[in-house]
């Protein structure tokens, strides 16, 4: 059977034909056919993406101007559709950019900016407004009032897709009970199937963002998360590209569009961290690329065949026998003081000693002079070349290579630099690398001695190390910008320079304080911890890591730990087993924290919850939906290292919780049997009732607090039978007045005087303070700064 492909060639205007049916496809339109790739594929799923984009755009919005965010969610059953409504008390937009913001895909004021921000591609709330007018074919409906402003404005309107366009389909000023804020009102397809994420999204946003009130309203609920801190986040400065994170075609726009002539002023004006001495480095990198280094070879002193004095006295002519004696003689000595020389470094001799020798005797010695002098010098400096070569491969190699076969590859190496046209010993590395591997082989065919990869590899490293960076001038910003060549160079030389990371003004972590207040303020637990990482960099881009976990109270004792991600304050609600954030915590030895984990490795068992915020001017997301972190190398580490920070403190506190309990079921059998001691005592002694408690304490090591009372005084003790200083915060709660108390504070509240005491009590001590009361008084002491367990009361 004959294909449709075979028989194109058989008409006539084949081409012009398929050329017709070829068109551009905006973005919008592209989106139109695949939803799911934002987020919207579900209903269930389309409606808490579609909240998230509102509600981060609220949360930017507010913070860039200085608000406490006030958001309100409102989702309602309308009929075959779902009514969402976000407000929020931001700035407000204007009239001309209500329309792009909301209908224009790709629109935005973030992508370009290397600072952190919650949304940088312009695309999720019109996507949202896309998703409604695809599924309901309802208008968005958007109200914005800006301060000051008298009425706010309002605006019904869809996305041309053919065109990536706003269609505005209605357009009036009204009245809003807000005085600035936005309120976005769509329709759309979908469910309630994926409440339990809905809840979880605008629970953890309140977690990462405590600056924020929130209230979500739906069909069923209603929640309201207020604000545990009134301290905005810190404000981020949009900083310049980073050489390490820069691309080659990237650079090479870079230079097209720079007003720098030179490559120093391309790299201080155009790069961050880099300044005068950094720029000298990329530069001598550069040169190495560009133009290869020189290789330094030992003054003729050490081989005794070469006289530079007498070859450059031959080389100079007609300029009087004692001007000419002493420039020679200048020119040896100056470079046998200088142990070894490149061809630029003869060069720069040469012209040193002429122009001094032109001031003492009042001749010129002219360019042709000159040069007929440096290569005179060269040409001595250069007559024996295999001492320099041998000492470095011998230095290079071990000590089990024969001596007879080091001087054989350095003989060989050598001639290569003799016969090989390289001017003046110039060579890249890769040159060098050449003339190594060829004389290695040469070595093994004619003297059966092999030299491995890494023993060239190492005299590669060793001639290099030797060699100079050249003096010349490198190529102007427009003469690399004309060679593709030339700027892989400098984009090499860039990155494999060593430049201090990107500073951090750019990002804007939580902090460990406002961690911990977000973990308390939805989670009750017993126990909580933070780490905040130093910056680190991926990519050119700088990025910060912070971890939090709670544990134990009123956490469900599930089948594994809740995992909650965040990137840049907003939560990553779906593909957790796509994220390189789950894969750290899966690989994670949880039992060396004192967490079950069945099998060895995946999500740890408990009543726990694990916290990580990856903050950066470019996360690496997995997809445009944005829910989860791509596996980048350097993000993974600094995760674990973030987890296992907070991980090192619930360990303390679960070893020492442990250790309680392990001390409280001792304290309790001993209480048990105590007291059935005594009884015996007391039938064998006849001595009377016996006083068990501080028996117990003193048994257990325990702080015995104690009280003794003589008529109208009044003596607290404290007695430390434990090893290690016990300091306390006592309070006495006193029903009559007791005066002044020496080493106390008395403070009288509604009838009842607080005898406040701070003890500091040395192990095998003890310490106590004494007053005086009338009447029945009644006494109900307090005691803080002490673990229960190692505490016994007797008063």
């Amino acid at each position: 059977m004959t294909s449709y492909q075979s028989t194109l060639a058989e008409g006539e205007g084949i081409a012009e034909e398929l050329a017709e049916a070829q068109r551009s496809i905006s973005i919008a339109e592209f989106f139109e056919k695949n939803r799911q790739m934002l987020g919207f594929d579900s209903g269930a799923r389309a409606l808490v993406t579609a909240v998230k984009e509102a509600v981060d755009n609220a949360l930017d919005a507010t913070e860039e101007s200085g608000i406490l965010p006030d958001i309100y969610v409102e989702i309602q059953e309308n009929d075959d559709y779902y009514r969402l409504i976000v407000e929020d008390n931001g700035p407000g937009i204007t009239k001309e950019q209500i329309p792009k913001i909301f209908g224009k895909l790709l629109y935005g004021s973030r992508f370009h900016a290397r600072e952190q921000n919650r949304g940088q591609q312009g695309i999720g709330i019109s996507a949202a407004v896309l998703y409604s007018q695809l599924t309901s074919g309802k208008p968005a409906k958007i109200t914005s009032r800006t301060k000051g402003s008298a009425d706010a404005k309002y605006f019904e309107l869809t996305i041309d897709t053919d065109s990536n366009e706003p269609e505005i389909e209605g357009e009036d000023t009204t009245s809003w009970d807000r005085p600035h804020g936005t309120r976005i009102e769509l329709e759309m397809e979908a469910n309630m199937r994926a409440r339990n994420q809905l809840h979880d999204y605008i629970k953890h946003t309140a977690v990462v963002n405590p600056h924020a009130r929130l209230e979500l309203r739906e069909p069923q609920e209603q929640f309201k998360f207020e604000r545990a801190t009134d301290q905005l986040p810190e404000e981020t400065e949009e900083i310049r590209p980073h050489p390490h994170g820069v691309e080659l075609g990237t650079l090479q726009k870079m230079l097209d569009a720079t007003d720098s002539y030179s490559v120093s002023g391309f790299l201080q004006e155009e790069f961050t961290r880099v300044g005068g001495k950094t720029s000298d480095k990329v530069i001598d990198s550069f040169r190495d690329r560009h133009f290869g280094r020189e290789m330094a070879w030992s003054a003729p002193a050490t081989h005794e065949e070469a006289d530079v004095e007498a070859a450059v006295s031959e080389a100079v002519a007609n300029k009087g026998a004692q001007a000419t004696a002493e420039f020679a003689e200048s020119v040896a000595a100056e470079i046998d003081d200088a142990g070894s020389v490149t061809h630029s470094r003869v060069q720069g001799i040469v012209e040193t000693v002429a122009e001094g020798i032109e001031d003492e005797y009042g001749t010129t010695f002219g360019s042709t002079v000159r040069e007929k002098a440096v290569a005179a010098a060269w040409d001595a400096v250069t007559d024996e070349r295999t001492g320099d070569i041998y000492a470095l491969v011998d230095e290079a190699t071990t000590d089990r290579k024969d001596d007879a076969h080091v001087q054989g590859l350095a003989e060989r190496i050598a001639a290569k630099f003799e016969d090989e046209d390289t001017p003046h010993d110039r060579l890249t590395r890769d040159q060098v690398g050449d003339y190594v591997d060829r004389a290695a082989d040469a070595t093994e065919e004619y003297d059966e001695a092999t030299f491995g990869e890494t023993a060239r590899e190492k005299v590669v490293d060793a001639i290099w190390g030797r060699m100079a960076t050249v003096p010349d001038e490198p190529p102007n910003i427009t003469a690399i910008d004309d060679d593709r060549d030339t700027a892989s160079e400098l984009h090499e030389a860039m990155r494999e320079t060593d430049i201090i990371a990107p500073p951090t003004d750019c990002l804007s972590p939580i902090s460990d304080e406002l961690v911990l207040e977000g973990l308390k303020k939805e989670f009750d637990a017993d126990f909580y911890a933070a780490s905040t990482r130093d910056a680190a960099v991926h990519g050119g881009d700088p990025f910060i890591v912070e971890a939090g976990i709670a544990y134990g109270g009123d956490l469900e004792e599930s089948s594994s730990a809740d995992v909650m991600r965040f990137a840049n304050r907003v939560p990553l609600v779906y593909q957790r087993g796509a994220c390189s954030i789950t894969d750290v915590v899966k690989t994670i030895n949880w039992r060396n924290y004192k967490l079950d984990q069945p099998g060895g490795s995946g999500i740890p068992n408990g009543p726990a919850v694990i916290m990580v915020h990856v903050a950066s001017t470019n996360v690496p997301f997995t997809s445009e939906s944005k829910d989860a972190v791509a596996n980048v190398p350097e993000i993974e580490d600094e995760v674990e290292r973030a987890i296992r920070e907070a991980a090192r403190d619930l360990k303390s506190y679960l070893k020492k919780r442990r250790s309680m309990e392990k001390r409280r079921r001792k304290q309790d059998k001993l209480a048990t049997i105590l007291p059935e001691m005594a009884e015996k005592l007391e039938e064998v002694t006849g001595n009377g009732e016996l006083n068990i408690d501080d028996s117990l304490a003193r048994i257990m090591n325990n702080v015995l607090v104690d009280r003794e009372r003589d008529g109208e005084t009044v003596r607290l003790i404290v007695e430390n039978n434990d090893d290690t200083t016990a300091t306390l915060e006592i309070t006495d709660i006193v029903s009559e007045d007791p005066g002044e108390v020496e080493g106390a504070n008395v403070v009288e509240m509604d009838g009842e005087y607080f005898v406040k005491w701070t003890a500091e009590v040395a192990a095998g001590t003890e310490a106590s303070i004494e007053y005086s009361v009338d009447g029945d008084a009644t006494f109900d002491v307090q005691v803080e700064g002490i673990e229960d367990e190692k505490l016994t009361i007797n008063a």
